[in-house]
């Protein structure tokens, strides 16, 4: 899933000055889309924001679609590549004793991100915009089946329940975009966890372990709970 501006530098310098420019750009339109919304992610603002000619804007990206395009494929990498990231890091300092934690408290904090927030308005977008969804929908479905399986290889002491794994992410993912997206009906303050968010990690953690015990017993349900 890498984007092509996430590859490998080009080895002409030409090439080089391109792929960075065109990466300050996607960048930027990150930006437009937390602070503006979908609305405000336009040629014309992104231009500005990197202060580049509408020229130079036009010869990367021709078309505001061709530029959501982009944006779109560098939000879905990065969300995942954050999280793998950070998961593995705390894993290492706190031991696989502690996984379910590491691994809530990592996905938590990867939904406090500028690519997640870009996430979510274009996902609210492209319900009603089908231009987007033409290009969101697909990236979001390739996504789903290639975070299924950086979840199975980042998770090897749960091989036996594999099933147990999909369905504690996708609870998770569901939990943490709602607490996302209701920051004030959980009394989020300056930043801070409020008790209740506190509370629903663990809940979140206990009913995942809760998930895996009874699928180590019970093997092959397609129900645990």
């Amino acid at each position: 899933m890498r984007p092509d501006h996430d590859a490998e530098p080009p080895a002409r310098w030409q090439q080089r000055k391109s792929a960075q420019t065109r990466a300050r750009l996607i960048h930027a339109g990150v930006e437009c889309l937390v602070e503006h919304g979908y609305a405000g992610l336009t040629t014309a603002s992104v231009a500005e924001r990197c202060e580049v000619s509408r020229g130079a804007m036009h010869h990367h990206y021709p078309t505001r679609m061709d530029l959501v395009a982009d944006v779109v494929e560098h939000v879905f990498f990065h969300r995942m590549r954050n999280f793998l990231e950070d998961y593995f890091h705390a894993l290492r300092e706190r031991g696989e004793e502690q996984l379910v934690e590491v691994a809530c408290a990592a996905h938590w904090r990867s939904v406090q991100t500028p690519e997640y927030a870009a996430y979510l308005e274009l996902a609210t977008a492209a319900r009603t915009d089908h231009e987007l969804a033409r290009h969101f929908n697909p990236a979001a479905h390739r996504f789903d089946e290639v975070w299924t399986r950086e979840m199975v290889e980042a998770f090897p002491q749960l091989h036996d329940r594999l099933e147990a794994v999909k369905l504690a992410n996708d609870l998770v993912t569901a939990a943490h975009m709602g607490m996302v997206l209701n920051p004030i009906v959980f009394g989020a303050q300056d930043g801070k966890l409020p008790p209740r968010t506190e509370d629903l990690q663990s809940l979140l953690v206990a009913v995942i372990k809760g998930l895996y015990a009874a699928r180590q017993l019970s093997p092959g349900k397609t129900s645990a709970l």
